[in-house]
């Protein structure tokens, strides 16, 4: 069969126009290393995350480090040693809050780890300094501090809404403070890798009990980006059934919080692109009964179609 030039033409641009299509989106790959919150040291939050076709991940808090790498490597996710993926796969830490299980496995693998940054607000970061990495709780592993510094981590300082680039890995991230237990503040990272995005935010109070604009302002943030189809995932945390008292919530949500919390950010959005979007359910506490009780709760009052997803330690989730 002959084809006309025009006719040429019009495939090469269909299929170049195809090609960057493919190119301008960015698919994420994550890691759970640890899902929970609450008591269960094997198990607490840290994610890592890096673009699809990658293997420089960052981690999403590090409650848990060790024991998630041991159950991704069994699962067939990385190859070789823990210490191997450690050291050389995990390129750095973005930590929300100076909770210990957001940072507990960063703390008790830094003897093993490799030379990277920590990245955080400077009240988190001044946290780690003069509490946790000090010569009579641990070791000072950090290049600030208690001498001597062994200078393996360096505290890498955010700021609010400004870019930050994660180095050695193809992303950068923005941070915005969270109420968690007002006035102790959290943080929520924006990780984008070429013109995608996702939304990891830590332990959160919803607006109305902390007395808050935070998640205001940051789904006044997210929303352009969701309607644009760039943003494609949002980590958010829900930490008890709903029947816990409110003025026992410390800083966390309950499933009708969440969907109270979402609504407002749906409110911002075009239907068809919010739901889109997937909804990582993180923090989870323990007991077992009141973590399935929190499952059970979010799926019956699911009535915005959310496409809810409950990450387990170890399997891989792929985002785009």
């Amino acid at each position: 069969m002959r084809y006309t030039t025009p006719f040429i033409l019009f495939l090469l641009l269909i299929s170049g126009f195809t090609s960057w299509s493919q190119q301008s989106t960015t698919a994420f790959k994550i890691v759970p290393l640890g899902v929970k919150g609450g008591d269960d040291e094997s198990n607490l939050s840290a994610y890592l995350l890096a673009p699809l076709h990658s293997n420089n991940y960052i981690s999403l808090d590090a409650g848990t480090i060790h024991a998630g790498i041991q159950k991704a490597i069994q699962k067939g996710i990385f190859k070789g040693s823990t210490q191997d993926v450690l050291k050389k796969q995990v390129k750095g830490y973005l930590i929300s809050h100076a909770h210990l299980d957001h940072l507990a496995g960063l703390i008790i693998n830094s003897p093993a780890d490799s030379a990277k940054n920590i990245y955080s607000m400077p009240k988190v970061l001044n946290i780690i300094r003069d509490k946790y990495f000090t010569w009579d709780a641990w070791a000072n592993f950090a290049n600030e501090g208690e001498k001597p510094q062994l200078k393996k981590y360096t505290y890498s300082p955010l700021e609010e809404d400004i870019p930050h680039v994660l180095e050695g890995t193809e992303m950068t991230v923005q941070a915005y403070t969270l109420s968690h237990g007002n006035p102790y503040q959290s943080t929520a990272f924006l990780v984008k890798a070429q013109d995608s995005y996702v939304l990891y935010l830590g332990d959160t109070g919803a607006d109305e009990i902390e007395k808050s604009d935070r998640l205001k302002k940051l789904w006044q943030k997210a929303a352009p980006l969701i309607n644009a189809g760039q943003l494609k995932a949002i980590f958010l945390e829900v930490s008890f059934p709903n029947e816990q008292p409110e003025n026992q919530l410390f800083g966390h949500l309950t499933p009708k919080l969440f969907f109270k919390e979402l609504q407002e950010l749906q409110k911002l959005t075009e239907p068809t692109a919010f739901k889109n979007l997937s909804f990582i359910v993180t923090h989870r506490k323990p007991p077992v009964y009141k973590e399935e009780r929190i499952k059970t709760q979010l799926k019956a009052a699911n009535d915005l179609n959310l496409r809810l997803i409950f990450p387990q330690q170890g399997r891989m989730l792929i985002i785009n």
